[in-house]
C-alpha cells in the first residue's frame, strides 16, 4: 500500500508537490470553488448524486449506498480508461473530495492498487476551505502594497496590466472577480465566482508572490461586484503607500468608452445598469441619461457620470480608507494608450531597482 494522508494545513504549502490534484466531487461542487490547479474527476456527476441523496432518504440507506457502488464504479472506470491509462508509474495525485473521504476513498483504493503512490486529504475540501481562511489574513500581511489609487477612467487597470507586462507582481482583483467594480462594473455574459472561488484565486495568486518585492494593486472598495475582498487584505491595502494616476477629462470619457464599448453595443443593458443609480442621483436625472443614450449619446452620458456621480465621492472616499493617500505620488502617463501605460510602468520599475 502506497496511500497517505496529510493534512489540509500541509496539503496548502505542498501542492506544487504532486503531479496532479484531483477534485473527485461532482462538476457543481468543483465550479463553486476548487483547490488551486485541481482537475475534476467526478466519482458521482451531479445528476446521480441527486438521484442517490433522494433515494437516501426515501426509500433505505442500504439501497443508496448500493446504487452509489455501481456508479462510482463506472464512474471511476472511464477516468482511468480516458486518464490513467497513459501515466507513468511515478505519476503522483493528491486527491480530495467534500469531508467524509468517501468518494475520493474509492478513486484511490483503485488508483493505489494499481501501483501509484497516492496521497489523500484528510477532511477533504472542507478542511482546507478552514485552513485557507486561516491562512490568508497572515499572507496579506507578508507583502508590501503599492496601492494604484485615481478617479474612475484615469487608467488605473490599465496600468496593472502594463505593470505585470513588465514582469511586475500585481494582484487584480477586478480580473480575478470578474467584475470592473461600481454599479456599472458588471460584464455582460460573464458570470462572477463563488466568494469562496474569489478568496483561493486571491491566496494562489499571492502564494506566488516572492515577499521581498512590492505587490501592485488598485484602492478598491470592501466588495468588488458581489464578491468582498479578505478582511486582512483590505486592511493591508489600506495601511499601504499610495500612487495617484491622473488623466484629463477627455482622456478618461474615451478610455471609458474603449473599456466599456459594450454599453455603446448594447444600450439596453447599459440603460438597465444605469437604473441602479436612481437612487442615488433620482429618477429624473437617471430617465434622462437613459433617453440620450438611446439617442446614440454615450459619450455625454459617460462624461456627466465621471463629473456628477464618480468624482464627488473619490477623494473623501479615498482620503476616509487609505490613510497613506495624502502623501500619494502623482502619477501623469502621457495618455491613456497601451504604450503610454507601458513607458510609466517601465519608469516605476526601474525607479523601483534604484539603491
Amino acid at each position: 500500500m502506497s496511500l497517505e494522508r496529510i493534512s489540509a494545513e500541509e496539503a496548502l504549502g505542498s501542492l506544487g508537490q504532486f503531479s496532479d490534484v484531483i477534485d473527485a466531487r461532482s462538476e457543481g461542487e468543483y465550479a463553486e470553488d476548487h483547490l488551486p490547479g485541481a482537475v475534476n474527476w467526478p466519482s458521482l456527476h451531479d445528476d446521480e448524486r441527486k438521484i442517490v441523496g433522494t433515494k437516501y432518504k426515501q426509500i433505505s440507506q442500504f439501497e443508496a449506498k448500493k446504487l452509489g457502488a455501481a456508479l462510482v464504479a463506472k464512474n471511476i472506470a472511464e477516468h482511468i480508461q480516458r486518464d490513467v491509462l497513459d501515466k507513468p508509474r511515478e505519476w503522483q495525485p493528491l486527491i480530495y473530495c467534500w469531508r467524509g473521504g468517501k468518494r475520493s476513498g474509492a478513486l484511490a483504493l483503485v488508483l493505489d492498487q494499481i501501483g501509484f503512490k497516492i496521497t489523500l486529504v484528510d477532511g477533504g475540501y472542507k478542511a482546507f476551505r478552514a485552513a485557507l481562511v486561516a491562512d490568508l489574513p497572515q499572507l496579506a500581511a507578508r507583502f508590501h502594497y503599492q496601492v494604484v489609487c485615481g478617479p474612475t477612467g484615469s487608467g488605473k487597470t490599465r496600468l496593472l496590466q502594463a505593470l505585470k507586462a513588465e514582469g511586475a507582481q500585481v494582484l487584480d482583483l477586478e480580473a480575478l472577480a470578474n467584475h470592473r467594480s461600481s454599479v456599472l462594473g458588471a460584464i455582460p455574459g460573464v458570470e462572477q465566482p463563488s466568494q469562496k472561488a474569489f478568496d483561493s484565486g486571491i491566496w494562489s495568486t499571492l502564494r506566488g508572490f516572492d515577499p521581498a518585492k512590492p505587490v501592485y494593486i488598485e484602492s478598491e472598495s470592501k466588495k468588488v461586484g458581489n464578491v468582498a475582498v479578505p478582511e486582512g487584505l483590505i486592511t493591508a491595502m489600506r495601511a499601504s503607500p499610495c500612487l495617484q494616476i491622473e488623466l484629463p477629462e477627455d482622456e478618461r470619457v474615451a478610455l471609458l468608452l474603449e473599456d466599456y464599448d459594450f454599453f455603446a453595443k448594447d444600450v439596453a443593458f447599459f440603460c438597465e445598469r444605469l437604473s441602479a443609480l436612481t437612487e442615488a442621483r433620482g429618477k429624473a436625472v437617471v430617465q434622462d441619461w437613459q433617453a440620450r443614450a438611446r439617442n446614440g449619446d454615450v459619450a455625454s452620458v459617460v462624461r456627466e457620470l465621471l463629473l456628477k456621480h464618480y468624482d464627488p465621492g473619490y477623494l473623501q472616499s479615498m482620503q476616509r480608507n487609505f490613510v497613506q493617500h495624502a502623501a500619494a505620488r502623482a502619477l501623469s502617463p502621457q495618455g491613456r494608450s497601451a504604450g503610454a501605460m507601458t513607458a510609466l510602468a517601465r519608469t516605476l520599475l526601474t525607479e523601483g531597482k534604484t539603491p
